[in-house]
């Protein structure tokens, strides 16, 4: 096996893991979960974890701390590919709608087991979702040039407590259509 096959399947398994992290948090909960169990879902001994994660709360940390900066760096990349701010908060929605209906799980653990992350992770967290906030309020302020930002983030935040609503109103075949009609009338996308 060469070292990039090598490479791949190590980070293959290591996303296994954390896909699986994901489900059983959400599921239980991070207290209620162990390494045996995140082990047992992915087909490995709970000892095995260890040599991709320190513990289970890294595999948290990692877990929130990976997805927070794929919003950010995603997020990023809609903005800058879009030529016109109108288009930039059209493609925001729909990044973010996208991430919601593929991130159920990851939604539910951020929302209860945020606290159990180090400091450090935390901190982290909350560096990088500013970060992709901050990015939608830019937007909304090439819009609305005269509104303060205070006001433009409140309408941020509250856009992506519609559109993170999915894990407790389910996912059906119009919940992409709704949640992005939704979300450019909230923001009074025209």
């Amino acid at each position: 096996m060469s070292d990039t096959t090598r490479s791949r399947a190590k980070a293959d398994r290591r996303q296994a893991m954390l896909d699986a992290a994901a489900h059983l948090f959400a599921e239980r909960g991070f207290a209620r979960v162990s390494l045996e169990d995140l082990g047992a879902a992915v087909g490995v001994s709970g000892p095995a974890f260890y040599r991709h994660f320190a513990g289970k709360q890294a595999v948290l940390g990692a877990l929130l701390v990976g997805v927070s900066e794929g919003l950010a760096s995603g997020g990023r990349a809609v903005v800058d590919e879009a030529p016109d701010a109108p288009t930039a908060l059209t493609a925001l929605i729909a990044f973010h709608v996208d991430f919601a209906l593929a991130n159920a799980d990851v939604i539910r653990v951020q929302d209860r087991d945020l606290d159990s992350l180090t400091d450090a992770d935390r901190h982290d967290v909350r560096a990088l979702q500013r970060t992709y906030v901050e990015l939608w309020v830019d937007v909304l302020s090439r819009l609305t040039p005269d509104a303060d930002r205070t006001t433009l983030r409140t309408e941020a935040h509250a856009t992506f407590g519609l559109i993170n609503s999915t894990p407790h109103s389910g996912s059906t075949a119009q919940t992409r259509t709704i949640l992005e009609r939704m979300a450019a009338a909230a923001l009074l996308v025209e």
